[in-house]
């Protein structure tokens, strides 16, 4: 999977949670489980959260391809 600015948590989620889910929380979303953070894309939540959605992408990409 190539994620992107535009790629859904939640599509993500469904992807690889366990790899996905310590990135996503290490950026303060400690809410992945409700239904709007699923439905929000990777660049609104950086966007919400203060952090570099470019960082993040490529953080998620490394960790959910490396296998």
């Amino acid at each position: 999977m190539k994620i992107t600015v535009d790629t859904l948590i939640g599509d993500i989620l469904e992807v690889n949670a366990e790899a996905a889910a310590p990135i996503l929380m290490g950026m303060g979303m400690h809410c992945l489980g409700c239904p709007s953070a699923r439905g929000e894309s990777i660049g609104q939540a950086c966007m919400v959260h203060g952090v570099d959605a470019d960082e993040i992408v490529e953080q998620l990409n490394a960790a959910i391809n490396a296998g």
